[in-house]
């Protein structure tokens, strides 16, 4: 019902074209720097590889637990991810068997979270524990929010837009971790010489740059629904 409601389109319509907006700008600069390959040769599964045995990650003890990750191959296209359970780099077929500069600087920015994970990272931990939250409250808010509207119940309706922001607080939580782990990225593949020269280190900041808008679109998405609920709630109250 909220999808034909024209405040709805008023709050959600600026975080909706941000998104598309953030989404072709990294589409964009991973296709540009798909096809320009890296001095070095490496592939990203080679480069994420030499970075898990490179000497660089001392400071973040290899017993803690970085020497055990691995690196395997995934579907899809920009479908990399750390899975911090099993300790799992996976790399898709794009970023694993290329030697472009896009692929390198997603392996290594992969290769931060497994960094952060081995360290124990406070942010990273803490957006992990929201989770729960989050799963609970995406379905859990819409309920509560509709129920108490429709019965009159007010104190029913904001207590579901205080469970609706646990994803709001969650996108704001991400932030941190994948800033963080892009700054890793960038420094590590430039002391291994995996990238070399201005052009590549350009290509690694904009490729990486462009996945961080990502981020921010998505709180500002989160963000400006939960505003949307918020003004819904406050404005049947009055």
């Amino acid at each position: 019902m909220y999808f034909y409601d024209v405040n709805y389109l008023c709050f959600m319509l600026p975080g909706m074209l941000l998104v598309m907006l953030a989404s072709w700008y990294v589409n964009s600069a991973y296709r540009k720097w798909s096809q320009v390959g890296v001095r070095s040769r490496l592939t990203g599964a080679q480069a994420a590889q030499r970075l898990i045995m490179s000497g660089s990650l001392s400071d973040v003890q290899m017993g803690a637990g970085l020497a055990s990750v691995r690196v395997q191959g995934i579907g899809g296209q920009l479908t990399d991810n750390y899975d911090p359970r099993t300790k799992t780099l996976n790399l898709s077929q794009g970023v694993a068997n290329s030697a472009s500069v896009a692929a390198v600087a997603i392996a290594a920015h992969e290769l931060g979270h497994a960094m952060q994970d081995a360290e124990g990272y406070f942010p990273l931990r803490f957006r992990a524990a929201l989770v729960p939250m989050v799963n609970i409250g995406s379905w859990l808010g819409w309920i509560m929010i509709l129920a108490g509207l429709f019965l009159k119940i007010t104190n029913l309706a904001w207590l579901g837009v205080l469970f609706f922001a646990g994803g709001a607080v969650f996108a704001l939580a991400t932030l941190p971790v994948e800033f963080n782990a892009s700054a890793r990225a960038k420094r590590l593949l430039a002391e291994t010489g995996i990238i070399s020269g201005e052009d590549e280190q350009k290509g690694v900041n904009s490729v990486l740059n462009a996945a961080a808008l990502t981020y921010v679109a998505g709180l500002a998405a989160a963000i400006l629904q939960l505003l949307y609920f918020v003004n819904l709630v406050g404005g049947r109250r009055r």
